[in-house]
């Protein structure tokens, strides 16, 4: 792999994790989106915007990351099952463990004063449905939460990483012997949103496409012939757009409608990935050679792990408290998720700085 294509992989890693806040950040009615989800109240332009960019636009960014790891981790085949296996178990399940502990504790902070716990309720992140206090809930519910439904609820994209890595000599295989047959079948599954405990569709598709792009030795760090910006940005911008329509003026309940949103959103997807790891060269070298660009990098981990559900209770305080704002909605999707990176930097730095054994813990050892 050769210095680019690791810049490339560390700038888009940060970006796509940066991001997030603008994807959790969102203040609809609809509380929790899926690749399908139809909206329930009337379409402005606020809420307009909100689900183009939370629910479309930005929709690439899990997927490539998934990509960036398939890659990263057909790199080391040069390194024993048992010891990979061993190494991704530090890296992200003891990680796993440290940041749903983490959620919980902010959680039941938030629900000890009336003010903070009406914003927690309203959130409802609770990923078991029941948005009661901890305190009701007992032991027993909160380490079942602990260990399986946090409510860092973004956190089941390490554990479904994990199993990829695990079933990595499989994938490995398939991938070498029956590539077509192997991604067709994967796209057919994401449309029907296939998912079996930690695995699904959509994470092995992409998974599997980078280490089939790495095995097969593919240029990934220059601009294909058959590349052309305009129109993959073109299909890419355009599919979001109108899924979004979609999403206010459909009916829900309606297989056609639902089918339909899937293979928009994993079109869009495709060409989203597409679109933005070939034409942002010239942004990534201009980034990665700026010393506070790559100092903020160093944070992606703690800004992934910290920022949910911290983010959802913080957009609820503001959607409660500042609607007499002009466009306070907007306003609030915009300001919110933007203070939340910088806070989440900012406590990286902290503990990076003063407690840094439990940094190296905390983060698998990124960033150091």
């Amino acid at each position: 792999m050769n210095r680019f294509i690791s810049q490339k992989f560390r700038f888009y890693s940060f970006i796509c994790i940066a991001l997030l806040m603008f994807v959790h950040g969102y203040n609809l009615k609809e509380t929790y989106l899926t690749p399908a989800s139809l909206v329930d109240e009337p379409m402005s332009f606020a809420s307009f915007i909100e689900y183009f960019i939370s629910n479309g636009l930005l929709r690439f960014r899990i997927p490539m990351l998934f990509m960036v790891s398939g890659y990263i981790f057909a790199l080391q085949d040069n390194k024993p099952y048992a010891e990979r296996a061993k190494s991704r178990f530090i890296s992200l399940i003891i990680p796993y463990f440290i940041w749903a502990a983490i959620g919980l504790a902010i959680t039941y902070l938030w629900q000890q004063f009336p003010i903070t716990a009406q914003a927690v309720q309203s959130a409802k992140v609770d990923q078991l449905g029941d948005n009661r206090p901890y305190a009701e809930l007992g032991w027993i519910e909160v380490i079942k939460r602990w260990l399986f439904a946090p409510p860092s609820y973004q956190l089941w994209f390490i554990k479904n990483l994990f199993v990829y890595n695990l079933l990595y000599p499989v994938f490995r295989w398939i991938v070498k012997e029956y590539p077509f047959i192997w991604f067709s079948i994967l796209f057919i599954l994401m449309l029907l949103l296939f998912q079996f405990l930690v695995i699904d569709a959509q994470g092995m598709f992409f998974f599997t496409l980078g280490i089939w792009l790495r095995k097969t030795n593919y240029p990934i760090d220059r601009k294909p012939v058959w590349f052309s910006t305009y129109l993959y940005w073109l299909i890419f911008i355009g599919l979001v757009i109108i899924k979004t329509f979609m999403a206010f003026e459909f009916e829900s309940h309606v297989l056609v409608t639902y089918y339909t949103m899937m293979t928009l959103h994993f079109c869009a997807v495709i060409a989203g990935v597409v679109a933005v790891w070939f034409s942002g060269d010239f942004i990534v070298r201009w980034c990665m050679n700026k010393k506070w660009f790559v100092w903020a990098c160093s944070f992606s981990f703690i800004i992934f792990g910290l920022h949910v559900p911290l983010l959802n209770y913080v957009m609820r305080i503001a959607y409660m408290y500042g609607h007499n704002i002009p466009n306070y909605r907007l306003v609030s999707f915009i300001l919110i998720p933007t203070l939340v990176l910088f806070f989440c930097i900012g406590v990286g730095a902290l503990l990076r700085k003063t407690l840094p054994k439990f940094y190296s813990i905390a983060t698998g050892g990124r960033g150091i």
